[in-house]
């Protein structure tokens, strides 16, 4: 079940890249950039945080979901005064957002969820959408993780 939900405007700090959707690109860069984030601890790196939270935001889009667009994997903070070398910070504002949960094996349900949102015909932002990894987000076998969609 989808739902609509109204968002506060908030801060990440984290890693970011640029990437698209073409030829598995997007899948390569982020896939990395996760691994990075993850694998060396750069969230103990990251002040103000609000919790334990992994973001992974979707934004900048040229156009749609199929021009490049920068994905950042970080943490949502309460201050931009303390940017780690290398990462960045960015302001996402208040929207509209469209929730979608995600569940089952890591590897294959984000994937599924994403495909149902470029299949589907909702009326997208294009501003900044985002990833929700929680307590349970990097179960390999049971995931739970949040998608919100930016909407008009």
């Amino acid at each position: 079940m989808v739902v609509t939900k109204e968002l506060k405007g908030f801060v990440i700090i984290g890693i970011s890249v640029r990437t698209t959707n073409s030829n598995g690109k997007s899948l390569k860069d982020i896939g990395e950039i996760f691994s990075r984030f993850v694998s060396q601890n750069l969230m103990d790196q990251i002040r103000d945080k609000n919790s334990s939270d992994i973001y992974c935001v979707y934004t900048d889009y040229e156009s749609d979901f199929n021009a490049p667009y920068t994905t950042i994997v970080g943490c949502r903070v309460s201050s931009m005064e303390h940017i780690p070398p290398g990462m960045v910070a960015k302001i996402i504002p208040d929207s509209k957002y469209q929730v979608y949960q995600s569940t089952g094996k890591l590897s294959e349900c984000l994937t599924k969820t994403w495909l149902t949102i470029w299949e589907s015909d909702i009326d997208r932002k294009y501003m900044a959408d985002f990833d929700i990894y929680g307590e349970r987000g990097l179960d390999p076998e049971n995931a739970e993780i949040e998608t919100f969609v930016s909407v008009n």
